[in-house]
């Protein structure tokens, strides 16, 4: 799904009266089935995009143009997944109440099925103090793709993960952001991350657009070969100090 952002800004108010401009004049147009990785420094507007192309906020000015109706998926840098409910019984919740057991059957089946495609198959009746990390957040993400989203917004979702968990989700996003043929939207601080996934890095500086740089390697990506360390640096460049 093409989505095309023109001219958005976001402002908030601060205590004392001051305006913080999270979003300045942002113009992006984001290719159907492609990986776009927005990186910077805390505060630069990252989250704020995401939000406001999720439309969980509305910009002051600009828009967000969807090519047909988008279905989305967000993920969050946390689970949240409700601590009462079962596994199953969480990714059931991105469904409309179920009205007869015919209703409920699909549900469940559709619920099982995407917990096999994460690697969750067994573990639809656990709760989730009883999931790792890395499973948690296998479970975020496969609630996500339970109504089959086109376009899939990621706040940071691994941010939170060690190396071992975050290495093996980030391989496993990518195999099922190439079998779905998903349009996928990400924000990190993580250099290595945005490398390793993205089609085109853009940096964020105080709510500005402050470069681009397309990267062109094979997939899958190696994180020791000089080609990818290249683009590393290229974009530590980018985010330095001015």
């Amino acid at each position: 799904m093409m989505i095309n952002i023109r001219s958005l800004s976001k402002s908030y108010s601060a205590p004392e009266g001051k305006i913080i401009h999270a979003l300045r004049d942002c113009s992006i147009n984001i290719e159907n089935c492609s990986f776009t990785v927005f990186i910077g420094k805390s505060g630069s507007g990252k989250t704020t995009l995401l939000k406001l192309i999720a439309g969980l906020e509305q910009p002051d000015s600009g828009k967000v143009e969807f090519e047909g109706m988008p279905k989305l998926g967000f993920m969050f840098q946390d689970p949240r997944l409700l601590p009462w409910l079962t596994v199953e019984q969480n990714l059931a919740l991105a469904f409309p109440p179920a009205k007869n057991k015919a209703e409920k059957a699909v549900i469940r089946n559709e619920v099982m099925r995407v917990l096999a495609m994460t690697g969750l198959g067994g573990r639809a009746s656990s709760m989730p103090h009883e999931l790792s990390g890395g499973m948690a957040q296998r479970a975020a993400l496969a609630r996500c793709l339970c109504r089959n989203p086109a376009v899939l917004l990621l706040d940071e979702p691994m941010s939170s993960l060690d190396n071992f968990n975050r290495h093996h989700l980030r391989i496993e996003l990518e195999k099922l952001r190439q079998q779905l043929g998903l349009t996928v939207i990400l924000v990190t601080h993580d250099i290595e991350e945005a490398v390793f996934f993205a089609d085109r890095i853009f940096l964020l500086n105080e709510g500005k657009l402050d470069g681009e740089i397309t990267i062109s390697l094979k997939r899958p990506r190696d994180y020791r070969s000089a080609e990818f360390q290249e683009h590393c640096s290229k974009i530590d460049a980018l985010i330095a100090p001015r």
